[in-house]
This record gives structure tokens, sequence and C-alpha cells, in this order.
């Protein structure tokens, strides 16, 4: 059956790819029928002197109700997740899990500056800044609008929600934290006198084999040549 085919090419997507994905939809899913948004949203108060902890995961899971806008975060979420744990963290689920950590709790900290409640969108937007930086030499075909090089798709689809009526806050937030997490882990590491400051922790008790500083670009920019593993020109998700 049709279903039986979608659950097993479901199952070889990878792991954290699988799991986040999965998390996000049954989320919106129960928002349907169970749950309201308002159980959801990251609140300080609520987390701290409530004991609602789960606010600090669930702020990362909803993307809204289903229309254009779930679907279309949904595909670019799992179209670059996917890309970046098979691409530059192929065989590194620590230091990729490590990842998401990491920028969720540096967005949860600087969005309670600008009161976001959702984070969903900027974990989304710090996955394809830190996939885009890793993969200069690709092509990106947006829509079928506009083709460009992979560092300008973040700012593509930040014009695009600002065009949808949205706020750019969440897209900036995004940007800004895969740039930092971009910026220590591919950057600082080698220049003079320059050592990695991020350490996957010993308490994800995953096996990663840590790749040497700046293997991933070079990986990215073989494979962005034509070489295995990925196309020389991509197609943004329509």
């Amino acid at each position: 059956m049709a279903w039986q085919g979608v659950a097993a090419e479901f199952l070889q997507v990878p792991a954290v790819t699988r799991a986040y994905t999965a998390a996000c939809v049954l989320t919106t899913a129960a928002v349907l029928e169970l749950l309201s948004p308002f159980q959801l949203y990251f609140n300080p108060h609520l987390v701290f002197r409530k004991f609602q902890v789960w606010r600090l995961v669930t702020s990362f899971l909803f993307f809204g109700p289903l229309g254009f806008s779930f679907f279309f975060n949904m595909l670019f979420v799992f179209r670059y997740c996917r890309m970046l744990e098979e691409g530059s963290f192929r065989g590194r689920t620590a230091d990729f899990v490590f990842m998401f950590l990491f920028g969720g709790v540096l967005m949860t900290l600087l969005g309670l500056l600008g009161s976001l409640f959702f984070l969903g969108q900027a974990l989304m937007a710090m996955l394809v800044y830190v996939w885009s930086r890793r993969s200069p030499r690709v092509r990106v075909n947006f829509f079928g609008l506009l083709t460009f090089q992979a560092p300008f798709l973040p700012w593509a689809l930040m014009g695009f929600s600002l065009l949808l009526g949205n706020s750019i806050l969440v897209d900036l937030l995004g940007i800004a934290v895969g740039h930092i997490y971009y910026f220590l882990e591919d950057v600082f590491p080698n220049q003079p006198g320059g050592k990695r400051l991020l350490q996957t922790p010993g308490f994800l008790g995953l096996q990663s084999s840590k790749a040497p500083a700046g293997s991933s670009l070079t990986i990215w920019t073989q494979q962005s040549q034509g070489g295995p593993g990925t196309a020389g020109e991509l197609t943004a998700p329509s």
C-alpha cells in the first residue's frame, strides 16, 4: 500500500531529522484535537514558577495551524535538517544533537529579550543558515523565480516571510544564532591562535567522531562541485 511505502521511506531518514520532523507534525496534530497553543508557548514565569518545563521544548515544535505557512516551514525543516545530517554531520549524531541544544538554549535566552513565544521558525532559519555557509558554491533555485548562491538563501527566506506579512524578528534570531554556531565551529578554530570552543558533552551518550576543523566545509565544497551526495544545483521546495 502507498502509506507503507511512505512509512518505509520515512524510516530511511536519519534519526534526528526523523524525530524532530515527527515531533513537529504530532504537536500540530495534537493542537487540532487535544491541546491549545497556550499550553505550548514559551513563558518563563510558567516554566520557572509553575514548573511547566515542557514549554522549553514545545515552543520549538509548533509552527502554527495547518496551512500554507505550516507546510512551507515543514518542507524547509525536513530538507535542510536532513541535508545537514547526511552531509557535514554524517556519522556525528551527537554533534548534531549538540547543535540543536546549543541553538535552542541561545534562542531561548535571546528570545526573552524580544518576547518571542514560538521559536520553531528561528530553529529552521538556523539550520538553513548553517547549511548555506557550509555549501557556499551550491546554486539554489528559489521557487523557479530566482537562482543564487546558497549563502543568500536565509536572506531570501526572510524576505519571503516579510512579503507574507510576518515579523522578521524570528528569522533574524535564527540567522544570528546560526552565525554564532558557524563562527565558533568552522571559523574561529582555523584562525591563528584559535581553538574549538564547542565540545559535545559526554552526557549525550552518543558515539561521535569529531571531524577536523574545516573538514565539513571541504566536504560541502566538493559536493557542490558535482561530487557524490548532492547535486550542483538545488531547487527550493514549492
